[in-house]
């Protein structure tokens, strides 16, 4: 492997992973369950308490194999059910006996999650009682499964990072990971992406597989909105056509539907988000099952998409105001104009016209809604690398659009980390005092 292919590929390695569940509410039930396993008996008592981010994105989600949506039902299994190890899947293996587990330890009104303030974004703080009130707890923050601390009665039991049990171990094994997605630049995702040995990257097929399954499944049942099967039954009505861009709406909607509702198949995710994983693959899926593009050239164009959204998300945080579609879906964008023939140029144009068109759509938590937004981000890639291809780019006479693409995405960095603060605050305050009238 060349010097210069190692930090792509550890960057893939580490930021797409498959995921089952939306991660925010996943990360709460990952963090009482490390917990769980610290305190080693019959729980009776959780408490959660979370970032506004993470307790935003976890109000409304559906949760795999429940029927039911958000953060307290989350905790509850977390206190009854999986591994620890099994970090983002560690749902799993929910059957129906484990969610009347978790339900009766909910009608015991025993299961509290609020907001903690003054954390950071990605923060999860979990605490579990026995019915002597000995007590474990377990910090997640930085990343979904970075266990930042394991307590049992006050006692920290991490050392050096790690700590004696198993668990332990596994926390260990899920600290955040050194790697920045700014320490690489657009022209080298590129170069990469175009040239690096096919079997190095064959990996990156996984994503097609998983994501195209739950695709699959949204398109053929009733999810959530159907935002992507409605627009299929168009497809196959002759009502739209079955062009690059209504497929890979359709495809992707579907995909979100599913996950947002509650399915029980598991995603690749990207920068620990789900959605982000599904908007980096499946739109590339859809186009390049229409040019029929063999796998190595699949394998390049996913490269290319996943490594471009997790470059501009390393500018945003984890968790931000901006929505993550727009970071997903220029990575999707980039992937689709390579599929099209388009190079280093076409590629920085399509980022361009993407973030000149959609920066600012907000994040107004997970659920099931997000369908939508999924299906706008792709409609504006799609339309943006179209317009890469026939040599058309927003100039940076326009508002936050630079010549240099690297300035450009770092301006909407500061929008997103930034500038969009209090806007989070405020959806944070709409989503917790709507009343019904």
């Amino acid at each position: 492997m060349r010097e210069s292919d190692k930090l792509p590929i550890a960057l893939l390695k580490s930021e797409v992973v498959p995921a089952l569940g939306c991660t925010e509410p996943i990360a709460v039930a990952l963090a009482v369950a490390y917990a769980r396993e610290l305190l080693d008996a019959n729980v009776v008592r959780v408490d959660v308490k979370t970032s506004a981010n993470i307790y935003k994105n976890g109000m409304g989600v559906g949760i795999p194999g429940t029927g039911r949506t958000g953060l307290i039902i989350a905790a509850a299994l977390g206190a009854v059910e999986g591994k620890a190890s099994d970090e983002l899947e560690l749902l799993k293996n929910v059957d129906d006996a484990a969610v009347q587990r978790a339900l009766d330890l909910m009608g015991h009104d025993a299961v509290k999650v609020s907001v903690a303030e003054g954390v950071e974004k990605l923060f999860v703080l979990a605490t579990v009682y026995d019915a002597e009130e000995h007590f474990a707890s377990c910090t997640i923050s930085g990343s979904h499964t970075h266990v930042a601390s394991l307590m049992k009665n006050g006692y920290e039991t991490l050392e050096r990072g790690c700590g004696a049990t198993q668990a332990n171990n596994a926390a260990c094994n899920a600290t955040p990971s050194a790697l920045d997605g700014k320490a690489i630049t657009i022209a080298q995702i590129y170069e990469f992406a175009t040239t690096v040995a096919f079997d190095d990257i064959k990996f990156i097929l996984e994503a097609e597989r998983l994501n195209r399954r739950i695709a699959e499944e949204g398109l053929a049942k009733e999810y959530g909105l159907c935002v992507g099967k409605r627009l299929w039954d168009r497809i196959e009505s002759g009502q739209l056509g079955d062009d690059f861009l209504t497929r890979a709406m359709a495809m992707t909607a579907a995909a979100s539907d599913a996950r947002m509702a509650g399915s029980t198949i598991p995603v690749m995710s990207n920068s620990g988000s789900g959605n982000q994983g599904i908007t980096a693959t499946v739109p590339v899926l859809a186009v390049a099952d229409k040019l029929g593009v063999e796998q190595e050239k699949l394998a390049r164009a996913l490269a290319l998409s996943h490594l471009v959204a997790i470059h501009i998300k390393g500018y945003l945080g984890r968790l931000s105001a901006l929505c993550g579609c727009v970071v997903a879906s220029s990575g999707a964008g980039c992937g689709v104009a390579y599929l099209m023939g388009g190079g280093l140029k076409e590629v920085e144009a399509t980022i361009k016209n993407m973030l000149g068109n959609m920066t600012g759509m907000l994040c107004d938590g997970a659920k099931v809604g997000c369908a939508l937004k999924v299906s706008s981000g792709v409609s504006a890639a799609i339309t943006s690398a179209m317009l890469a291809i026939d040599g058309e780019c927003i100039s940076s006479n326009d508002g936050i659009i630079e010549d240099c693409v690297e300035r450009t995405i770092a301006n909407v960095g500061r929008i997103g980390a930034e500038g969009m603060l209090e806007t989070d605050k405020m959806v944070l305050d709409i989503m917790t005092h709507k009343q019904c009238n």
